[in-house]
């Protein structure tokens, strides 16, 4: 099962230590799901963490680092893609249509309005959850 993960979840993950980071070390710890992304999106993940008032340790940006490069399957996004409410968001949508994945995880309120693309569901961290990871258990 493809997955892309919005820049909001992994944030939450590497600093809240909850929900986020339950969902992603499930994601990673079950060989069934691919973690799928494009370079801008590795390289968002890494910025994002990166900056100085999220106040992360290096330790922690670090390993963050290499659970990206060692967990996200990099594809091509052959698809361009208009997003007016926030053309940032646009990678994402394109990651997850041109991969058809099966899940885009966002905490995004920009894509409350939109559930499902193609094959792809649009789903919050609570609902992955709920109809995923504890159906899966």
């Amino acid at each position: 099962m493809k997955v892309v993960i919005d820049t909001n979840v992994v944030v939450s993950a590497a600093l809240k230590d909850r929900v986020p980071e339950e969902l992603i070390l499930f994601i990673v710890g079950h060989a069934e799901f691919e973690w799928i992304g494009i370079t801008e999106i590795v390289k968002e993940y890494n910025s994002v963490l990166g900056r100085t008032k999220l106040g992360l340790p290096q330790e922690t940006i670090q390993k963050w680092a290499e659970t990206f490069e060692r967990r996200v399957i990099l594809v091509e996004a052959d698809k361009a893609i208009e997003f007016p409410r926030d053309q940032k968001d646009a990678k994402f949508i394109a990651c997850a249509l041109s991969s058809n994945a099966e899940y885009l995880i966002t905490g995004d309120k920009d894509f409350e309005d939109a559930y499902k693309m193609g094959v792809t569901t649009v789903i919050s961290v609570a609902e992955f959850k709920r109809l995923v990871i504890e159906e899966w258990e």
